[in-house]
C-alpha cells in the first residue's frame, strides 16, 4: 500500500495530513497550516548591522498542492501589546508547494543592501522590534486584538524573545545580527515557537528560491528472510526472520500459506518504534518428514501495510554439494547449516576442496564446494562435514563464490580415495562457474597474459591467446570495443599457488633459470577451480595439483633489427628515474635531500629508487636497454625533473659503459612543468647535430610540458622530435574527466585536450622555428592506440608508426594492464616523414616480463630479489618504441662535373691577405643548377679563409649562388686567404649542389 504523507521534520513525529488546503483564501483555522511563517528580521536599517535596509516576513508553503490567497495580511504587535496595530495587507499570491514568498517591512535609513527580488512590497508597512514582539499571517485584514489571537482568521503566529503572546511558548529572541528560522526549511510546524524556531544569520528566500517538499512518500517493509531453512530429519531446526519499516511500527507476523503440521512461527518481538526491528523464529520440529517446504511468511506494521517471502524448509539427511550448488547464480542453502559428504580433492592455504567423486550427472550444477576452516583433513579423506553455506563476494567482484564455512563438525569416513578430474577445453567462452569447486584437467595449452603478480601472489593469469584491450584496436564504446571487452572478460584464468601471500619460493621459475614472461604457453593444467581475489580484482583461479609444463614460446628478443635506415630514433619510460632517493639521499652521497614537487621539496616527493642499491640496479637495467637500442636519438619520460642533473648522470653511465663520450643531453627548454618528473632526450653528436634550442610547450593544459628538438643529420637533413607524457589514467578521476566506463579510464578529456594542443599548436610552432615539415611524435601518451587522444592525432594528418609497421604482423602493445596487452607508447610522424621511414617496432623487453624482477627490492621477498639481474630486461613497465628513418640528404656531391680551377695568389700588402679567384666550369654535358657549395679540403693548417660561408665537419665552404651553370659554362668566385705564418700553403676542394 502506498501512501503520501507530510513530514514533520521533529525527531519521532510523522503526521499525515487528512486533507491538504486546496485554497485558503476563506477563513480556516488550522493547527498545523500549510503556509506559515518561515522566517523574519526585525534589524533591518539598524545601526550595528550590515545584512538587510529593510525589515521581512518570509513564508513558505509547507503542503503538497499549490494555495492562492487573497485578501490576506501580515500583522505585528509589540512585546506586551493586547492590541495590533501594525497591518501590511497583501495582493493576491500563489505559492507552489516547497515555495517561498519574501514580503518587505519598513526599512531604516542605514546603507545595508536591498531585499533580494521578487518580493512583495505592501502599500503599508510596518517596523518590527529587532528583538522581541509577535508576527501573524492572517487570512484577512480585520486587525487582530488579544496577547494570543486564537480566531479562525489566524493561520500562523510567532512569538519570539520575551512577547507575551506565542503559540505554546514564544522563541529565542533575534537580535541585529540575528534572523528567526522556522525548522527543516519550513516543514516543522509543532505549534510550539520555542522548538520550532532557532536563529540564524539572515538568508532571506524569495519564490525564485529553490524549492523544499515536505511531502515523501511512505516507507515499505522491509524484510530480511533467508531463502530456505535446511535440517537433518529428526533434529529440528529453526531460523530468524525479522523485519523494519522506516515510517511506522512492525507489529504482526503470520503464516499464510497452507498450515504444514511441524512447522511455525514462535519468539515474535514487535518493532519497539518506527525504524525498529521486529523478528520472529521459522521452526521446524523433528517430526518433519525428509522433503521440501515452501513457507509464506506476512508482516504487518501499523499502518496497514503487508509484506511477505518466502523460506524453503529442506529436510533431509545429507545435501549433495550438487544440491548446495544449485544451478542458479546462488545457492538455494545460502545462510543455511547443511551437512554434506565429499573427497577432499586439494587443500590451501584457507581450507580445502570437496568433491562428490560421483557426481550428479548434471552439466549446469557443480559438484565441488570449498570448505572455509582450518580443519585437519587429508587429500584423498572421503568426509561428512556440518557448516554453514554462504555466497562469498570477494572485494570488487561482480558475482559471489558458493562456500561452506563457520564448519562446527567434521567425521572422516574413509581414507585413500581419488576423484577423476573432469576434461575441458577452456578456450575463452567456457563458463567457469559450472566447475566452481571442481577437479579438472585442462586439455589445450593456454597463454600466459599477466605476470605482474607472481612475486607477491604466486599468481599467473592466462588465457586462450592473448588478450587485446578493446580499445586498442577497436573505437571506444562501438559495438566491436564492447564485445571484444565481454570476450576478455570470459577468456582469463589464474593459475595460482594456493598460499595466497608473497611465496617465499617463487613458483614456476626452476630456481631462476627460466623466469615466465607473458606470451609464453602452459600445458599439463589439472588442479581445482577457485574463486577470489587476484592480484588485481577477482576472478576464476586454477590451484594446481600436478606441476605444470611451461613452453617458452614468446623468449627474450635482442632489440629490434628494423629496415636499413640512417637515423634511428627511440622513446623509452624510465620507470622514475631519480637521482634524489626516498630516503632522502642522492647518487653523490648527500642526504637530507629531496625531490620538487609543485612548490614543496622533500624525499616523499620522489617517486624512484628508494636508496643506492636500487639506482645501481636501475641505472645498470636502462643502460643495458638504451645501450641495446642503439638509437641516434632517445626521447626519455619519466626522468627526475631537476633539471639536467638525471639526464646528464644516465648519459655518464652511458658513456662510462662504452668508454668514450657516445651520447650528449639535450639542454632543457625554458618550461618542464612542475611535476616531478619530466620529459627530456639524449643523442649521438657523431650522428646529428642540435639546430636551435628545445622548446617546450608551458600551457595549463600539459601535466609535463612536451619538449621538442630539431636535428641535422650528416647529410644535411633535419627532423624535429617532440616527447610527450600525457595525463595519466589513473589520476583526475571526477567532473568531466571521471571514468566513463567506455575503456579509457580517467582523464580522457585531459588527454584529448593535451593532444589537440600539440597538433594545433605546438607542432606548427616546432615546424615553424625549424622551416621543416618533418616531425617525429614519441612518447606515453597514456592512451591506448583507438582511443580518443590517438584518434585526435591522426585526424590531424599525423600518421601511426605502430599501426603501420607492426598492426600486420602482430598485434601491437607496450604495456600489459589487468592481463590485457596495449600500447600506450607511440610513434607518429608529420606526412612528409612519414615517407622517409623505414620501420617502427617495439621491444618487448619490459612488459611481458614479472614485476618482481625490476629494480625496486622493497616489499619483495628475499626469493624474488635473488632473481634481479644486470639486464636489459624489465628496466621499466613499458616496452621502449624504435623507429628508423631514411633521411634524403641535402646535398649532393658535384665534384666529378665540376671542374675546380684557383688563379694565382694576389698579396694586399696592407692587409698582408691573399686572394684567388676559383673558377667552376661545367664538363657534365647538362645544365647544372645551385647554390654550390665548394669544400675546402686538405687546407694547409693555420691558414684560414676569411669570406667562408661556414664550417662543414671542420672544413670551411664558400656558397655560389648562380642558379643554373650551363654546359661548359664557368662561374667564378674571390677566396680571401689568412695566413699570419706565412707559410707556403695549399688545398683540394670538392663541389657539392644543396644547402647545408
Amino acid at each position: 500500500m502506498t501512501k503520501l504523507v507530510a513530514t514533520i521534520r521533529a525527531p519521532g513525529r510523522l503526521t499525515v495530513l487528512a486533507a491538504l488546503m486546496a485554497g485558503l483564501s476563506a477563513p480556516a483555522m488550522a493547527a498545523s497550516p500549510n503556509l506559515v511563517i518561515s522566517q523574519i528580521y526585525g534589524a533591518g536599517g539598524n545601526s550595528g548591522t550590515t545584512f538587510y535596509k529593510f525589515d521581512y516576513i518570509e513564508i513558505f508553503n509547507r503542503g503538497s498542492t499549490a494555495v492562492t490567497a487573497s485578501g490576506w495580511s501580515v500583522q505585528y504587535g509589540s512585546q506586551n501589546s493586547t492590541t495590533w496595530s501594525n497591518k501590511s495587507p497583501l495582493p493576491t499570491f500563489t505559492i507552489e508547494p516547497g515555495q517561498y514568498l519574501l514580503i518587505q517591512e519598513q526599512g531604516g535609513t542605514g546603507a545595508q543592501a536591498a531585499l533580494p527580488t521578487p518580493v512583495i512590497v505592501p502599500t503599508t508597512m510596518f517596523n518590527m522590534s529587532a528583538t522581541v514582539g509577535k508576527v501573524a499571517l492572517v487570512s484577512d485584514t480585520v486587525s487582530l486584538s488579544g496577547t494570543t489571537p486564537a480566531t479562525a482568521n489566524v493561520v500562523d503566529l510567532l512569538g519570539f524573545g520575551a512577547a507575551n503572546g506565542s503559540e505554546t511558548a514564544p522563541s529565542a529572541p533575534a537580535s541585529n545580527t540575528l534572523a528567526l528560522f522556522r525548522a527543516q526549511g519550513g516543514c516543522v510546524d509543532t505549534d510550539n515557537n520555542a522548538a520550532d524556531f532557532a536563529t540564524g544569520a539572515p538568508s532571506p528566500r524569495t519564490s525564485d528560491s529553490p524549492r523544499n517538499s515536505c511531502v515523501v512518500a511512505a516507507a515499505p517493509i522491509v524484510l530480511t528472510c533467508p531463502s530456505s531453512l535446511a535440517i537433518e530429519q529428526g533434529t529440528g531446526g529453526g531460523v530468524s526472520l525479522s523485519g523494519k519499516d522506516a515510517d511506522s511500527i512492525v507489529n504482526g507476523a503470520s503464516i499464510t500459506s497452507a498450515a504444514v503440521a511441524g512447522i511455525s512461527l514462535a519468539g515474535f518481538t514487535p518493532a519497539a518504534a518506527r525504524g525498529g526491528v521486529a523478528s520472529v523464529n521459522l521452526q521446524a520440529d523433528a517430526s518433519l518428514a525428509a522433503g521440501s517446504y515452501p513457507v509464506t511468511i506476512r508482516f504487518t506494521n501499523d499502518s496497514a501495510q503487508e509484506s511477505s517471502c518466502s523460506v524453503t524448509v529442506a529436510v533431509t539427511g545429507v545435501a549433495a554439494i550438487s544440491q548446495i550448488q544449485g544451478a542458479g547464480e546462488a545457492s538455494p542453502f545460502k545462510d543455511q547449516v547443511v551437512i554434506t559428504e565429499g573427497v577432499v580433492t586439494h587443500k590451501v592455504g584457507n581450507g580445502y576442496f570437496l568433491q562428490d567423486a560421483a557426481g550428479d550427472g548434471n552439466p549446469a550444477t557443480s559438484d565441488g564446494l570449498f570448505v572455509f576452516t582450518s580443519g585437519a583433513v587429508k587429500v584423498g579423506d572421503l568426509i561428512r562435514v556440518r557448516g554453514t553455506i554462504t555466497e562469498f563476494r570477494p572485494t570488487g567482484a561482480p558475482r559471489t563464490y558458493t562456500e561452506m564455512k563457520d564448519v562446527t563438525a567434521t567425521k572422516v569416513l574413509s581414507s585413500g580415495n581419488s576423484v577423476t578430474p573432469t576434461n575441458i577445453n577452456f578456450d575463452g567462452t567456457l563458463d567457469l562457474a559450472r566447475f566452481e569447486g571442481m577437479l579438472v584437467n585442462i586439455n589445450n595449452a593456454l597463454t600466459i597474459n599477466q605476470s605482474s603478480f607472481l612475486g607477491t601472489r604466486g599468481e599467473l593469469t592466462l588465457a586462450a591467446g592473448r588478450r587485446e584491450t578493446p580499445t586498442n584496436r577497436y573505437r571506444p564504446g562501438t559495438p566491436e570495443a564492447i564485445a571484444l571487452a565481454t570476450a576478455n572478460a570470459r577468456n582469463a584464468l589464474v593459475l595460482d599457488d594456493s598460499i595466497f601471500v608473497a611465496p617465499t619460493v617463487i613458483p614456476y621459475v626452476d630456481g631462476g633459470a627460466r623466469i615466465v614472461r607473458a606470451g609464453d604457453t602452459v600445458t599439463g593444467l589439472t588442479g581445482v577451480i577457485d574463486y577470489g581475489s587476484i592480484g588485481a580484482g577477482a576472478g576464476f583461479k586454477l590451484q594446481y595439483t600436478l606441476e605444470p609444463s611451461f613452453s617458452a614460446t614468446n623468449p627474450r628478443t635482442g632489440a629490434p633489427q628494423l629496415a636499413a635506415g640512417n637515423i634511428k630514433v627511440a622513446s623509452a619510460n624510465v620507470l622514475n628515474y631519480f637521482t634524489t632517493f626516498t630516503d632522502g639521499t642522492n647518487a653523490w652521497g648527500e642526504t637530507g635531500v629531496g625531490c620538487q614537487l609543485g612548490a614543496t621539496n622533500a624525499a616523499a616527493n620522489c617517486r624512484g629508487a628508494n636508496n643506492m642499491a636500487e639506482f645501481e640496479r636501475q641505472t645498470k637495467k636502462i643502460v643495458n636497454e638504451m645501450l641495446g637500442i642503439d638509437a641516434d636519438v632517445f626521447g626519455l619520460m619519466e626522468i627526475q625533473n631537476n633539471g639536467d642533473i638525471a639526464t646528464d648522470y644516465l648519459v655518464q653511465q652511458l658513456n662510462g659503459s662504452v668508454g668514450y663520450p657516445l651520447y650528449a643531453y639535450v639542454p632543457a627548454p625554458a618550461a618542464t612543468g612542475t611535476d616531478a618528473i619530466r620529459v627530456s632526450m639524449i643523442y649521438k653528436p657523431a650522428k646529428v647535430q642540435l639546430v636551435g634550442a628545445a622548446l617546450s610547450d608551458a600551457d595549463s593544459v600539459n601535466t609535463r610540458p612536451p619538449m621538442a628538438q630539431t636535428f641535422k643529420a650528416g647529410n644535411g637533413a633535419r627532423f624535429s622530435l617532440v616527447v610527450n607524457h600525457f595525463h595519466a589514467k589513473a589520476s583526475t578521476c571526477s567532473g568531466e574527466n571521471a571514468d566513463q566506463g567506455d575503456g579509457q579510464g580517467c582523464s580522457n578529456v585531459r588527454r584529448t585536450q593535451q593532444a589537440t594542443r600539440l597538433a594545433k599548436v605546438f607542432i606548427p610552432q616546432i615546424i615553424s622555428v625549424a622551416s621543416d615539415p618533418d616531425v617525429l611524435v614519441m612518447g606515453d601518451l597514456n592512451a591506448n592506440g583507438a582511443e580518443d587522444p590517438i584518434f585526435t592525432l591522426t585526424e590531424s594528418g599525423l600518421v601511426n608508426q605502430l599501426e603501420r609497421f607492426v598492426r600486420p604482423l602482430e598485434t601491437p602493445y607496450s604495456y600489459v594492464f589487468n592481463g590485457e596487452v596495449g600500447y600506450l607508447d607511440h610513434a607518429l610522424a608529420t606526412p612528409s616523414l612519414s615517407a622517409q621511414m623505414t620501420g617502427a617496432a617495439e621491444w618487448h623487453n619490459n612488459a611481458d616480463e614479472p614485476t618482481m624482477i625490476d629494480y625496486n627490492i622493497d616489499g619483495k621477498t628475499a626469493a624474488a630479489v635473488a632473481l634481479i639481474e644486470d639486464h636489459a630486461y624489465r628496466a621499466s613497465d613499458h616496452d621502449p618504441v624504435v623507429v628508423s628513418m631514411n633521411l634524403p640528404a641535402t646535398i649532393t656531391d658535384a665534384s666529378a662535373n665540376l671542374t675546380v680551377q684557383r688563379s694565382g695568389l694576389v698579396q694586399n700588402r696592407v692587409t698582408g691577405k691573399v686572394s684567388a679567384t676559383i673558377t667552376l666550369t661545367n664538363i657534365s654535358g647538362k645544365s647544372m643548377s645551385g647554390p654550390f657549395l665548394v669544400l675546402f679540403t686538405n687546407l694547409t693548417p693555420g691558414v684560414s679563409i676569411e669570406n667562408a660561408t661556414g664550417m662543414k665537419d671542420g672544413m670551411y665552404y664558400i656558397t655560389v649562388n648562380n642558379a643554373t651553370i650551363a654546359p661548359g659554362a664557368k662561374a667564378s668566385f674571390s677566396a680571401v686567404y689568412v695566413n699570419p705564418n706565412k707559410v707556403v700553403f695549399g688545398h683540394t676542394n670538392k663541389v657539392f649542389t644543396g644547402t647545408y
